[in-house]
């Protein structure tokens, strides 16, 4: 089992490079779900969570293999 620590650090990372994504023009994809309620819009970026979740993974698994 891993150290709360570690998972953290993996939470905060997906958190981080979401953000990056979207704000640098990955976001918007289908699946991302925007809320627009009395002039404030909420966007919940599911899909791409996802994506950043899964690439991450693969990059983690490739360098402990190695």
């Amino acid at each position: 089992m891993r150290s709360s620590g570690t998972i953290v650090f993996y939470v905060l990372l997906v958190m981080l490079l979401t953000g990056a994504s979207i704000q640098y023009g990955f976001g918007r994809l289908p699946g991302d779900i925007v809320v627009d309620v009395a002039g404030s819009s909420i966007y919940l970026p599911f899909t791409t969570a996802a994506i950043v979740a899964v690439v991450l993974a693969i990059i983690f698994w490739f360098f402990r293999r190695s």
